[in-house]
């Protein structure tokens, strides 16, 4: 960024965000509405402005925000479009980006289409502060400001309102989550804490994934494509009316994926295919928005080729284990919206969800039942209240449990209640906000918890918002912290091979984040915007483990531990991102990331935590471009920093994406990805035993039709 940038930056912010001209605060700008500019004008929609092609109006819009006056620029009547985005992740009720005080990204359905993604965790390499790791060619690590692991404790992700955590090492099987990427609407992503509205595990961060209404799924729909990795992606999708509020869809997926590489061997045992299908259906009980009712239901099934290395308590002491793991589970959804006025609704939610995964080491299964409560309504002129109710029920089951890991006992059931309440006061009309609230929660295993935050946000404008935050979250025990026995090794030793084996214990209390945050967003002109958010976390009671007992057992020694409360850590850093819509048809956008992490642990903890297993810096620059009505192309270049804790280089890598519609109903594409070099690690094997394949380069065809 050259020195002329920075100043103009610097100045921006000092003369316009902290001290507004007379004439911003007496212009006051009407909302835009959602971003026509943003992305409507990149896609082969209409331009959204009035200017002929060619006119002087349209060349005066088009100068370079650089080359005005700061006075002029000013003066500047501008709407905001990327201030007006939609979001409800933050509050837990519609907003917008401009009216939040949190770190929010939101990755739209257009971004998704012209993304070349398959898969959900690809689409999150969008969102900055979020940092995604293929691990093979089914297993991801994805963490927000440097909790990047496989089973990530810190991340709450939630589908529809269904949360998608895993009870027994926290965290997500990202391959067990799948959808029509085209049914999504939104992806919300909150770096930072969100356990005042969204209760444990949400520490880090928020990942809210939503899907489209059924009536703006209307219509036939299918897909098809295949490449040299992705070797098929097919998918259908159907959606109907009643014309009397009932709208619905149903659709199908299916895909299989070809193996990651390791060097000196080729291609790795990491292969993976999956089907999933579901349904949606909304129905406007009065027709008139008052009474909404709405059903989701989700099935799928699949396996997927995983090689890992796990210990045995004869010689050699570890064995290879190659074997085809799988994988299954059903999910319905229901809930119930009331609208009493602009200022005041309820609803209700409940979900159950079964999962099941079948492996070597042992199988798995737990089903959730959810029933969750809140209602918004306003107190007095300034106040905007809403509170909830939540309860959930988990069993869990894991039989034929193995000497590197098993459960006592093998079944367990365990439930939470929860209620958070948060304000919302106005403490200057369309200036200053502050919001304060907390979340109570009660669960069986570390007890009573409090997670409340404050929140302050200042408007100046509407092209301007800056705001501050400090709040507290926590994330539970896993289960195979509370009553899991977990052997790791085996380790050199004089005597005779070593095995480290961890216990669970039911003294495991929560893990705590300490946050403070401060941001500032602001709309420069109506092509221009920029993002700018910095964190500190201070992290204690983290979970950890002193070897306290050494004995024989059998041919074998065993270090014994149990999981302990000792950890204690610091992160900072600075998320940085921006858009620019060069004219009606070309955009460019991106961001930089700064994430520090530091943990004091013990030597022997160092394959659990380690400074230096998250990448320090990321950027990412994309370019889309509108070729002419009928044709999109789009760029991405990606600079992802060493882990070196764990022996991986870093990388700069590049993915292209070409469309070309030539009707209405028919969209081709082709997609390359990690173009620049033939294959690279994106990280290394994991504390656990699964191994680390490399990341193939792809070229990928696919074709759509609606109809």
């Amino acid at each position: 960024m050259s020195p002329r940038i920075c100043l103009f930056l610097v100045l921006c912010v000092a003369y316009h965000g902290l001290f507004p001209s007379n004439a911003v605060l007496a212009q006051q700008v009407t909302p835009a509405p959602l971003p026509t500019l943003q992305y409507a004008s990149l896609i082969g929609d209409e331009p959204s402005r009035d200017a002929t092609p060619g006119t002087q109006a349209e060349k005066d819009d088009d100068l370079d925000f650089l080359e005005k006056d700061i006075r002029e620029l000013s003066q500047t009547r501008v709407n905001a479009p990327a201030m007006d985005i939609a979001v409800t992740s933050v509050s837990r009720q519609q907003s917008t980006i401009g009216r939040s005080p949190a770190a929010v990204f939101v990755i739209t359905s257009e971004m998704i289409r012209r993304s070349g993604a398959t898969c959900l965790p690809e689409l999150l390499r969008m969102a900055p502060g979020v940092s995604v790791s293929k691990i093979t060619s089914h297993a991801w690590a994805v963490g927000i400001r440097g909790g990047q692991s496989r089973f990530d404790k810190q991340l709450l992700v939630m589908i529809d309102g269904r949360s998608v955590y895993n009870p027994f090492f926290g965290g997500v099987y990202w391959d067990m989550q799948d959808l029509l990427l085209d049914d999504i609407e939104r992806i919300e992503v909150i770096r930072g804490p969100g356990g005042t509205i969204w209760g444990a595990n949400a520490v880090d961060g928020v990942i809210n994934i939503m899907t489209k209404k059924a009536s703006d799924t209307q219509g036939a729909y299918a897909m098809i494509g295949g490449g040299n990795y992705d070797k098929s992606v097919d998918a259908v999708r159907v959606g109907g009316s009643n014309g009397k509020g009932l709208s619905w869809r149903l659709w199908g997926k299916h895909f299989e994926r070809g193996p990651g590489y390791l060097p000196g061997i080729g291609l790795a045992w990491d292969d993976w295919r999956a089907g999933h299908g579901g349904f949606r259906v909304d129905y406007d009980l009065d027709r008139c928005g008052v009474n909404k009712l709405t059903a989701l239901g989700n099935y799928y099934g699949g396996n997927e080729g995983q090689e890992s290395i796990r210990p045995v308590p004869v010689f050699p002491y570890s064995e290879i284990i190659s074997e085809d793991m799988g994988f299954a589970g059903q999910s319905v959804l229901l809930r119930w919206d009331h609208t009493t006025d602009e200022d005041s609704d309820w609803s209700f939610q409940t979900y159950y969800d079964r999962c099941f995964r079948s492996q070597t080491v042992g199988n798995e299964m737990w089903t959730t039942m959810d029933f969750d409560f809140q209602h918004r309504f306003p107190l007095g002129r300034r106040h905007n209240v809403i509170w909830g109710l939540n309860y959930r029920q988990i069993h869990n089951y894991a039989p034929d449990g193995s000497f590197f890991l098993s459960f006592s006992p093998e079944q367990l059931s365990y439930t939470m209640f929860s209620g958070f309440i948060q304000d919302e006061i106005e403490l200057a009309e369309d200036r200053w906000y502050l919001t304060a609230g907390t979340k109570l929660e009660r669960n069986n295993f570390s007890g009573f918890e409090v997670q409340p935050s404050i929140r302050l946000l200042w408007t100046p404008d509407d092209r301007h918002s800056v705001w501050a935050a400090v709040s507290r979250a926590v994330s539970t025990p896993a289960l195979y912290e509370e009553n899991g026995t977990l052997n790791l090794g085996p380790f050199p030793a004089p005597v005779a091979p070593t095995f480290v084996r961890l216990n669970g214990t039911s003294d495991f209390k929560s893990e705590k984040l300490l946050a403070y945050e401060v941001g500032y967003r602001t709309q420069v002109t109506e092509r221009f915007s920029w993002d700018l958010a910095t964190y500190f976390h201070d992290y204690t009671d983290y979970h950890g483990f002193q070897l306290n007992n050494f004995f024989p057992e059998d041919t074998y020694w065993v270090l014994q531990s149990n999981w302990e409360n000792h950890v204690t850590g610091r992160g900072y850093g600075v998320e940085l991102s921006a858009t620019w819509d060069v004219n009606e048809r070309w955009r460019l956008w991106g961001f930089y990331c700064y994430q520090y992490m530091h943990w004091n642990a013990d030597v022997y903890e160092q394959m659990i935590y380690a400074d230096d297993i998250n990448p320090l810096n990321q950027v990412r620059l994309q370019s889309s471009w509108k070729l002419s009505p009928r044709c999109d192309f789009d760029a991405v270049l990606r600079y992802v920093d060493n882990l070196s804790g764990l022996n991986v280089p870093k990388y700069v890598t590049m993915d292209l994406r070409l469309g070309w519609r030539p009707n209405e109903s028919i969209e081709m594409a082709l997609v390359g990805q990690n173009l620049l070099d033939s294959h690279h690690y994106e990280f290394g094997p994991e504390a656990y035993g699964l191994g680390a394949t490399e990341v193939r380069r792809t070229v990928f065809g696919q074709m759509t039709w609606r109809h």
